[in-house]
């Protein structure tokens, strides 16, 4: 890279950035501007900054670089990020969440649940599943942002972390959600703009649609052979039905990301920052848009580049990634683009990186501040003018630079796929009761929330192979990687996960007979709010 350009686009970049940030300051008064941007947020502005929260590094480099390795399957994931992540989760659940956090007054996503449910446990639980366990998500988001840097700026990868790491904690201490969705949604734009001219180039580059997929299918026989064991039939096609590999596919990134973003706690926040359900249908246009061309084009680049590199290299993208997939997209940008678009494709990993970490940051700093000390009493800590939710950002990016140093390699895909299954079996069922279901106790959310998460972290710690070989808690206490032989150990946990939790929710409520006493329950019902 030219650093006489790249320098003053960076200065441009972070300038228009660090106004919109203190734009959202300046517009932070109240402490419901500081949790859900006083409810008034524009519905492009939401939408936008929904897509960029979600579609983070992780997409574009992580589950880019799988898709490289396992072919077309994954655009199944696309499918499923359009109709439940966007259609779903806005026009369907997004209305009942809005509405419901309104009655109730609640600004975080553990609050909507202890709230409807009138328990502080299910409260501080939730918010303790999310400070503990998310930062392992927020890692990998890290470590996508880092090694792009490395490859695409010769940057130290430890260097990398810190700076980006230093940037977002800034914006989300001073600004909250206002400040986060504003540059949230400056960032989705050039996003999107780098991710449409990529997927056109790579097009170009390999001879346009029809020759690109029919020279990648010819390349079947170039499958390496440790992938064609597991179920691999080439790149255009489907892993065999009921391999290892279509048990990794179907269960862990295409059900595990697809269904588990339904109960993302920072997605559901943004339903919270509009001021009525037309906004959120309004925001169904753009959000869907938006998810098209990011996982879309990132899940077709990923296997095409194969056919880019054998054509020039002789080599598929695993080997000139030297295995690790995690290098496949950024090596393709820096061998196939113009000079010019390295420059912009930086941008638009930075705004990939900075806009997910900020949201992660800001709900894992308000499940410290608000969800679990304020739950319990505690309004300050260690005489800091600084609010707990403030120390919880700091707590956070800490705790997220640190797994970026302790994570092994090509490790994006699989960390994403793990936080947004175990997220799926511990609060769906909750969820969905809280927002359909007045008959729904307290007893039946905490039970429900209770297994799923137990049953999660169980499969993934004795039964999953990859999580639990690499933990070696099984290893160590019973003399063997799992506990279940194959499929179970391909078999993502939230398959039995999400069930066990469904099913303890339901008999747990139907066997509650003070269900139909709680009256608490009734003044939650989901009508319209009178500012409405």
């Amino acid at each position: 890279m030219n650093f006489a350009i790249l320098i003053p686009v960076l200065i441009v970049y972070m300038g228009i950035m660090s106004w919109l940030a203190y734009y959202g300051y300046k517009k932070t008064v109240t402490e419901a501007d500081y949790l859900v941007g006083g409810r008034n947020i524009h519905p492009s502005i939401m939408a936008l900054s929904y897509g960029a929260t979600f579609i983070s590094t992780s997409a574009i480099v992580g589950f880019g670089g799988v898709s490289a390795a396992h072919g077309f399957s994954l655009l199944w994931l696309a499918f499923l990020n359009i109709v439940l992540g966007i259609f779903v989760a806005f026009a369907i659940f997004g209305t009942r969440i809005r509405k419901l956090s309104l009655n109730l007054n609640a600004t975080t996503f553990p609050t909507l649940l202890g709230k409807r449910y009138d328990s502080k446990f299910i409260t501080v639980f939730s918010g303790l599943m999310i400070f503990v366990l998310m930062p392992a998500y927020t890692s990998i988001v890290l470590i996508g942002g880092g090694r792009f840097l490395q490859e695409s700026m010769s940057m130290n990868f430890n260097l990398a972390l810190i700076i980006l790491a230093a940037i977002i904690a800034i914006y989300v201490i001073t600004g909250g959600i206002k400040a986060v969705m504003y540059t949230d949604a400056f960032g989705a734009v050039i996003m999107l703009i780098g991710m449409a001219i990529f997927l056109f180039v790579t097009y170009q580059a390999v001879g346009g649609i029809v020759d690109g997929h029919s020279g990648l299918s010819a390349m079947k026989d170039l499958v390496p052979q440790a992938l064609v064991d597991q179920g691999h039939q080439g790149w255009t096609s489907m892993p065999e039905l009921g391999s290892p590999l279509w048990w990794t596919i179907v269960s862990t990134i295409i059900m595990g990301v697809g269904v588990g973003v339904l109960a993302q706690p920072q997605l559901a926040m943004r339903c919270m920052t509009v001021k009525d359900d037309r906004a959120l249908y309004r925001s169904v246009l753009v959000g869907g848009i938006f998810i098209f061309f990011m996982t879309g084009a990132a899940f077709v680049i990923g296997p095409l580049s194969n056919l880019y590199f054998y054509n020039s290299t002789g080599e598929i993208s695993l080997s000139v990634a030297k295995g690790n997939v995690d290098l496949i997209i950024p090596i393709f940008i820096n061998q196939l683009m113009p000079d010019w678009f390295i420059y912009l494709f930086t941008l638009t990993l930075l705004s990939a990186t900075i806009s997910t970490i900020s949201s992660l940051i800001h709900v894992q700093a308000t499940a410290f501040g608000q969800d679990i000390l304020k739950t319990l009493g505690v309004n300050t800590l260690f005489g800091s003018k600084l609010s707990p939710s403030r120390i919880g950002v700091l707590i956070g990016v800490i705790a997220a630079v640190i797994l970026a140093y302790l994570l092994p390699a090509g490790i994006i895909a699989q960390a994403t796929a793990f936080w947004f299954g175990i997220c799926a079996a511990g609060f769906l069922p909750a969820l969905i009761g809280a927002l359909y279901w007045k008959r729904a106790t307290k007893a039946a959310a905490t039970a429900s929330m209770i297994t799923g998460f137990t049953a999660s972290i169980i499969g993934f710690l004795f039964f999953h192979l990859k999580e639990a070989a690499a933990i070696g808690l099984s290893q160590a206490l019973f003399g063997k990687a799992t506990l279940l032989p194959f499929p179970w150990t391909h078999v993502d946990p939230l398959f039995y996960a999400l069930p066990l939790s469904t099913v303890v929710f339901i008999a747990v409520t139907l066997m509650d007979k003070s269900a139909n006493l709680n009256k608490q329950r009734d003044n939650t019902e989901i009508t319209p709010a009178v500012s409405e």
